[in-house]
């Protein structure tokens, strides 16, 4: 069963993701940025959901925001939605900062409100939807990301009443997601675009660093099997160190702290960032979900055009692993596009920066494109 209430809105808080965040922008720069696109948020309710694990929660609420409004063909059916994954940590709100909205979404951009209908999810443990701080902290259910896609899938189709996306795109967590989306439904898609990872199951420094994060929380004394009456500071402070460095660009931060001194003073600020709104529970689920993710096996059953796009200096996705040129090999209409490292370029958190790969989205969808 669905239930969905949505609300219009402008400019919506923007809540800082924990993996490619950037700095809220000045007074006067935010004088000279152009309007906020107007969005509306909502709530949808799925009950008695069924997790991979045998779990089960009787109602799991997904919050979203959405841009635009859908257009629906001759035959009744949406023809323009798209639906935009975020990452570990982040919410759909990440999507609307300057970087990446006043690129895309601004009058006459590749995803312009006034043609398509844009939907921003908050996945399952991160954001507005339900998470283990609601309550259920360590007794949440252990959910994956087949889990999260599954409820992606219940939020587009049943709660918003979309039966086909013009594309599937998504950053980080949202990139894994999305090869998920191409090998779970295959045919629910014209197109998809996932920025900054790998299809195959994390390992080697990638999951150390994510299991170095969730060791140190769970060291903590104070976190008390996550029972805690406080936040376990200790634990999230080296786990929120580990996330700078994951989510860093060496150009970027060589750039910004040039010196022994402008380095040293920025671990507190760079750290408590990433740790002050922060929960324990909720990061290590976040970070803890990608264990079962291996979509390698079955990429050949992607069917829908594939754009994907990595950049040289990503720390989580290093491409000297080669892995994307071999992987790329299995994908019948897939293409894998290495942004090099350069001083415009921001690490992990590249995906985010419109500017940098949005020709390749625009020739994506206009391969696409609907035929007639």
């Amino acid at each position: 069963m669905i239930r969905s209430v949505a609300r219009a809105l402008r400019a919506p808080v923007l809540l800082s993701a924990l993996l490619g965040g950037t700095p809220l922008a000045s007074t006067a720069a935010l004088a000279t940025t152009p309007a906020p696109p107007v969005t509306r948020e909502g709530d949808v309710s799925v009950t008695d959901f069924t997790f991979k694990s045998g779990e089960t929660l009787p109602e799991v609420r997904l919050h979203y925001t959405t841009l635009g409004t859908p257009h629906r063909d001759a035959k009744g059916n949406v023809d323009n939605a798209v639906l935009i994954l975020h990452g570990t940590g982040g919410t759909g709100a990440q999507f609307l900062r300057p970087q990446f909205s006043d690129v895309l979404f601004r009058p006459g951009g590749v995803l312009d409100p006034a043609r398509y209908f844009i939907i921003l999810p908050d996945d399952v443990g991160h954001g507005r939807s339900t998470k283990p701080s609601d309550g259920l902290r360590a007794h949440f259910p252990k959910y994956d990301y087949d889990d999260m896609v599954a409820l992606e899938h219940e939020l587009v189709t049943r709660g918003l009443g979309v039966d086909h996306l013009r594309l599937v795109m998504g950053t980080s967590m949202g990139c894994m997601h999305a090869f998920v989306w191409g090998e779970t439904y295959p045919k629910a898609m014209d197109a998809l675009m996932p920025l900054a990872c790998l299809p195959q199951t994390i390992a080697g420094r990638n999951r150390l660093w994510r299991q170095m994060a969730i060791s140190a929380i769970k060291a903590d004394p104070a976190w008390q099997g996550g029972d805690y009456v406080e936040q376990p500071r200790q634990g999230l402070r080296t786990a929120a160190s580990l996330l700078v460095i994951a989510g860093s660009a060496p150009l970027q931060m060589q750039k910004a702290y040039p010196t022994r001194e402008a380095a040293d003073t920025a671990v507190d600020t760079l750290t408590h960032a990433q740790m002050d709104h922060a929960d324990a529970n909720d990061l290590i689920y976040q970070l803890d979900a990608s264990r079962t993710y291996d979509p390698s096996p079955r990429l050949e059953t992607i069917t829908a055009p594939v754009t994907w796009i990595n950049s040289g200096d990503d720390f989580i996705n290093p491409p000297e692993l080669a892995l994307a040129e071999q992987l790329v090999k299995r994908l019948p209409h897939g293409q894998f596009i290495l942004i090099p490292a350069s001083d415009q370029t921001h690490g992990h958190g590249t995906h985010t920066w419109a500017a940098l790969w949005q020709d390749k989205l625009a020739d994506l969808l206009a391969r696409t494109a609907p035929k007639g």
